[in-house]
């Protein structure tokens, strides 16, 4: 890929990751957390497999169980573990969480497929997580919020690791609407069995939910997919330290959230890490 054109979708695809959470956090007031992704992935996926139902689906049972694994880790269990995890923590702490993904990344590509990295690698993703850290305030605490926040970048990990093993073999906008769809509908399942369902309907709650569908997902997800599938995914996946740097910004402008001056230090921080990870490529062992 191009190194212009990989620069500028990284930067769009973090910078839509990072507003999804303030316009989630708006979106909250009006639906619960499992309601609102459940509707948002529904409808997203629902809007995509409309527009591709010309293009070839795959006809093998085992295809569509990869897609489903796909949909549970990276549209159910991401979103699902950050949003429940603000039942005990704050958003920002839960976006420090989810956002160790890179880290999980390169430790799992490492141990699963025998990746190697340099030291300056390793020490560029410690670099970018105390970047993320520092323009939170360091402010972290332990709880089951903590946990499952951390279960969701986990589930991150895997996802990213699947689609880099698997997406390959699929149509990006395909596999990127039936996994939203089937993360839809584990949301709205859990949504059910845990919550009390409900959707005030406003202009803002409207709003909300189109730009968390259309953006934040149909387009968030399929520049994600297409990434992966073009790039080294722990490269790739060290941008995403961008996102909650992205976030914090998003959230001052949208709700009026105090911007600190620590969080420059830790924006300069990120930059650095990613720079030290994407200086030198990975190398793959011999078996």
């Amino acid at each position: 890929m191009n190194p212009a054109k990989y620069i500028v979708l990284i930067i769009v695809t973090t910078l839509i990751m990072g507003t999804s959470f303030p316009v989630g956090k708006i979106g909250m007031g009006y639906a619960p957390p499992f309601l609102l992704m459940g509707l948002r992935y529904i409808l997203a996926g629902g809007l995509m497999a409309l527009a591709l139902r010309k293009r070839p689906l795959p006809k093998k049972w085992q295809a569509w169980g990869k897609i489903i694994l796909i949909g549970l880790f990276q549209s159910a269990g991401v979103m699902g573990c950050a949003y429940y995890s603000m039942n005990w923590i704050s958003s920002g702490e839960s976006a420090i969480l989810t956002f160790m993904n890179p880290l999980i990344v390169i430790i799992f590509s490492a141990l699963l497929y025998g990746m190697t990295y340099r030291l300056s690698q390793w020490i560029g993703v410690i670099i970018g997580f105390a970047g993320i850290l520092l323009t939170f305030g360091w402010h972290m605490s332990f709880s089951p919020g903590t946990w499952i926040g951390f279960g969701g970048a986990i589930s991150f990990a895997v996802s990213t690791l699947l689609i880099k093993r698997w997406g390959s073999g699929y149509d990006t906008f395909v596999l990127t609407a039936y996994q939203m769809l089937a993360g839809g509908i584990a949301l709205l399942l859990l949504s059910v069995w845990t919550e009390q369902p409900h959707f005030t309907v406003t202009t803002v709650s409207i709003l909300s939910l189109i730009y968390l569908t259309l953006i934040c997902s149909i387009l968030q997800f399929s520049l994600w997919f297409y990434l992966l599938q073009h790039s080294d995914p722990a490269q790739t996946s060290s941008y995403l330290f961008l996102a909650p740097f992205f976030g914090v910004l998003s959230s001052w402008i949208l709700l009026n959230e105090q911007v600190e001056w620590y969080v420059g230090a830790g924006g300069a921080l990120i930059g650095a890490g990613i720079y030290l990870v994407n200086r030198s490529s990975a190398s793959t062992k011999k078996a």
